[in-house]
């Protein structure tokens, strides 16, 4: 499962023109925001929150006006504080959102359709409450989330037929607890429903070793008909196991541009994960809504997910999003004993029986 978001960012030659570059996207930010917020200017609205959005060539135009405001402002210091900010981030490697972040604590940044997206955390909506001291990064990338010198999360990873063949019992023995198994997808391009051709090998191995097993299925649902059918493919597939852990909609946008459901709305986006979501839940099963940063703040509206599990997909160190969720996805490359290939690798905060 592979995040599929295109961020920006500026290789500068030198120290000098990259603070340049960073320092007149965050001014211009900084001097425009509050007023774009109040006009209908490249605003868009996502359930009850606007998204504020900046194009590259809108930051551009806005250069000359920024700085000569910024300039005459008797606060020299907060333009000083900005500079430092700024240079801390570059100077750590972080890219330009990941700069930008820091200085917006009420929003949500996020980069989608090559635009940056600043989106108002809706204090309305469930908190995780973790605690960034409490997340124990591992020299070998791992993570684990602490309560004081106790481990309090759950160890565990997601394989498709992508992985290959697995040894379970090497996983098991490697300290997994858990494991997501994709029993399907829908094609991009076709539409076409398959099974994972690993899926009932990889079902059946890991349970056989111990492992408690939940599902996922790659959607490309384009209207509520397609995304309950998709739950009923799935209902049929698991019907023969007993599942420990949810069974999750992977929604995800494609690299592809023409992939069907890159062109449907965050509207449409929504309905069509509820509708997976409701039949697996009618079914008596646990659904899960599984997402990265770029879906959960800009694509989907979270208002209507307030009573589903949600499976964060984010590859960092950083407890970045705001809402509860269930499962954290922090990397692409792990390394698991048995798995000859690089695997996605989760912590969750909850188990479920």
């Amino acid at each position: 499962m592979k995040r599929k978001k295109k961020e920006i960012v500026f290789y500068i030659s030198t120290i000098l023109s990259c603070l340049i570059a960073m320092t007149v996207v965050v001014i211009a930010a900084l001097l425009v925001y509050d007023r774009v917020k109040n006009k209908n200017e490249a605003v868009e609205v996502m359930g009850d929150n606007p998204a504020v959005m900046y194009s590259e060539k809108e930051v551009d135009n806005m250069l000359t006006a920024a700085i000569l405001e910024a300039e005459g402002r008797t606060a020299e210091n907060v333009a000083a504080q900005i500079l430092n900010q700024i240079e801390s981030g570059l100077g750590s490697g972080d890219s330009v959102v990941g700069t930008l972040r820091p200085l917006y604590p009420n929003d949500i940044v996020a980069v989608s359709g090559g635009k940056y997206w600043f989106v108002p955390i809706n204090e309305q909506l469930k908190m995780h409450g973790l605690v960034q001291e409490n997340l124990n990064v591992l020299e070998s990338g791992e993570m684990q989330y602490m309560s004081g010198e106790q481990v309090i999360s759950h160890k565990g990873i997601d394989v498709s037929k992508h992985q290959g063949k697995v040894d379970w019992n090497q996983v098991a023995a490697d300290g997994v607890e858990y494991v997501f198994l994709r029993v399907g997808y829908r094609g991009y391009g076709t539409g076409e429903i398959l099974v994972d051709a690993n899926y009932a090998d990889n079902i059946q191995g890991a349970k056989a070793a111990g492992l408690k097993v939940g599902v996922y299925f790659f959607s490309q649902a384009i209207n509520e008909a397609e995304a309950e059918e998709e739950a009923d493919f799935v209902l049929q597939q698991v019907a023969p196991y007993a599942l420990d852990y949810p069974i999750a909609f992977d929604v995800e946008k494609v690299s592809d541009s023409k992939a069907r459901m890159n062109q449907i709305s965050v509207e449409e986006r929504t309905k069509v994960s509820l509708a997976f979501l409701n039949k697996i839940k009618g079914a008596g099963y646990t659904p899960m809504l599984y997402g990265n940063l770029e879906m959960l703040a800009v694509l989907l509206d979270m208002s209507q997910f307030e009573e589903y599990e949600k499976w964060f997909a984010f590859y960092d160190t950083q407890l970045y999003f705001p809402y509860e969720y269930a499962v954290w996805q922090y990397s692409e490359k792990g390394k698991v004993a048995g798995i000859n290939t690089d695997v996605d690798m989760n912590i969750s905060f909850k188990e479920w029986n």
